[in-house]
């Protein structure tokens, strides 16, 4: 079904309570299945939107959780375990939980898309039709908007066989209580023109396109005495309740906002909508003015132009299909600031500056305070009467005469399982200390054992008797020459190898000790396996064998 309605004419409503009448008739949701979405594009939607069908789910018995990004992820987790009928998401963040498994939509009976276009523009799109393509073939799709083209479109004829369409505008898209004013301001007045209608009595939204002109404007006007907050994307989630809940309760008369707080925002009572910065497209100027003349109430929206922004606020304003009253504002003289008194009911600011206020922080209780005690005087603060010995009461029985208690012995002993463990541990710790003790011992006595069988190593090297040289006795060498034919150090030896050149080709006289080869006649290059002095290796016969 397609529903198309004027901002604040109960679409909320007109899809939440059927939608709660039909689940309550329904069985008990099964874990992490719920039975119905509605996928809304801002937390803050999401936020009124769930606080508007909590009184009326509470009553039915109807179980509702809202899931939106900047929340507490694991307490929308444990939700989901314990079964959910409804859930209020936003786009991103159930996509999220479809995608980890944390929620099942196999059992979806009703999907609802409100502000479908919003979210498209977004940038929700893969979001959404990730989420409308696992809801079941008999599960029903709901979506409201107060403007159905572009991106919705696609999503009708994708996702809906034969949708219905109501249209409750009667073709005209503005409530007829709404005025709208067009003030064409010079560039060096325009923000005292602005600041001077925001001091006009009344709840009045301001419009701006930038987030730091948000802030910077607030700053103006609270300096000028007009108490003004900023609500923007970069403000953290609290600062955004804050500056909502205040506003709404009338301490905080004026709001400064961009188009976050543009659509599905309901605030009662909002007698002027002013945008300092005129928007882009008509539908925006068609969400935006729609925060006033709800329900049937009288609203006014002004917007300031410039005049190099009067053509294209004209083509805007033509495709809104509004009716406008131009006025131009020539500066701060007399018979502008009559004018703007007369149209919008502008009025000077007290110029007394106005602190900004801030939301409070939850009061932390002291280290030895207790909750629940009220208005009682802490231990320290109390009167203490003092006790005598001599007036205690009186014992009723002896000591020996008490009466025993007959299940004493029938109770189990207690148990102190901290005890248990405390010396299981110990004697864990003294086991690991017995095993080292023991390691050590054993590396200690293995030291000593080495130790020892060095030391008698030593002492058989001493007792060992010094070594004679004999080797003249048996022909070795010595100082004149080997005794039987060996190597003799003087020129003219009668025998072997003489170092004198006469004689090295002599026969040797007797027997030769030389190591390498036999001894052989002719000398040393005669003969097989001779003898090469310089090399002292065995020289190769001359025939190559």
């Amino acid at each position: 079904m397609l529903g198309k309605a004027r901002t604040g004419s109960g679409k909320t409503l007109g899809f939440g309570l059927p939608a709660i009448v039909r689940l309550a008739e329904g069985p008990r949701p099964e874990k992490r299945r719920p039975r119905a979405i509605v996928l809304v594009p801002t937390r803050e939607l999401g936020m009124q939107v769930s606080d508007a069908l909590e009184p009326y789910a509470h009553a039915m018995h109807v179980s509702l959780k809202l899931v939106a990004g900047g929340l507490s992820m694991s307490k929308q987790i444990q939700a989901l375990e314990r079964g959910v009928h409804l859930v209020v998401a936003t786009p991103g963040r159930m996509a999220d939980l479809v995608r980890n498994g944390h929620a099942d939509l196999s059992e979806l009976e009703l999907i609802v898309m409100d502000e479908a276009d919003h979210m498209a523009e977004m940038g929700f799109m893969d979001e959404i039709t990730e989420i409308l393509a696992g809801v079941p073939e008999g599960g029903q799709r709901l979506l409201f908007s107060a403007t159905l083209d572009g991106d919705v479109d696609r999503l009708v004829k994708q996702y809906m066989h034969n949708p219905v369409t109501h249209d409750v505008t009667d073709g005209d898209d503005q409530p007829a209580t709404m005025r709208h004013v067009v003030l064409n301001v010079p560039p060096n007045a325009k923000y005292q023109i602005a600041t001077r209608i925001a001091a006009r009595e009344g709840r009045t939204i301001v419009f701006v396109r930038t987030k730091l002109a948000t802030e910077r404007i607030a700053d103006e006007m609270r300096e000028a005495g007009v108490l003004a907050l900023a609500i923007h994307g970069d403000r953290s989630q609290a600062e955004r309740n804050f500056a909502i809940s205040a506003f709404r309760a009338g301490d905080v008369p004026v709001l400064v906002a961009t188009d976050v707080a543009a659509r599905g925002i309901h605030v009662d009572h909002v007698d002027l909508v002013m945008q300092i910065d005129p928007p882009a497209d008509h539908k925006d100027y068609t969400h935006r003015s729609g925060r006033t003349a709800r329900a049937g109430e009288e609203g006014l929206v002004v917007t300031l132009v410039l005049p190099h922004q009067r053509r294209s606020t004209d083509r805007m304003l033509e495709r809104a299909g509004v009716d406008v009253t131009f006025r131009k504002v020539r500066g701060e003289d007399d018979e502008s600031l009559a004018m703007l008194e007369e149209l919008t009911g502008a009025r000077e600011p007290s110029w007394q500056p106005v602190r900004e206020p801030r939301p409070q922080r939850p009061e932390r209780r002291g280290r030895y305070e207790r909750p629940g005690r009220g208005d009682r005087p802490s231990r320290g603060d109390r009167q203490r009467t003092e006790r005598r010995w001599e007036d205690r009461p009186a014992r009723k029985w002896d000591r020996d005469d008490r009466p025993a208690r007959r299940d004493r012995d029938e109770r189990p002993p207690r148990r102190d399982d901290r005890a248990d463990e405390m010396i299981a541990a110990t004697q864990r710790m003294e086991e690991r200390m017995a095993r080292m003790e023991a390691s050590l011992a054993e590396r200690e006595a293995a030291l000593a054992a080495r130790e020892r069988g060095l030391n008698e190593r030593e002492a058989q090297l001493d007792e060992r008797p010094a070594r004679r040289d004999d080797r003249q006795s048996r022909g070795g060498y010595s100082k004149s020459g080997y005794s039987k034919g060996g190597y003799s150090t003087s020129r003219s030896g009668k025998g072997g190898y003489s170092s004198d050149r006469s004689d090295r080709g002599g026969k040797s006289s007797g027997r030769s000790d030389k190591p390498y080869g036999k001894s052989t006649k002719g000398g040393p290059k005669s003969g097989k396996g001779s003898y090469d002095s310089s090399t002292r290796k065995p020289r190769k016969p001359k025939g190559g064998r």
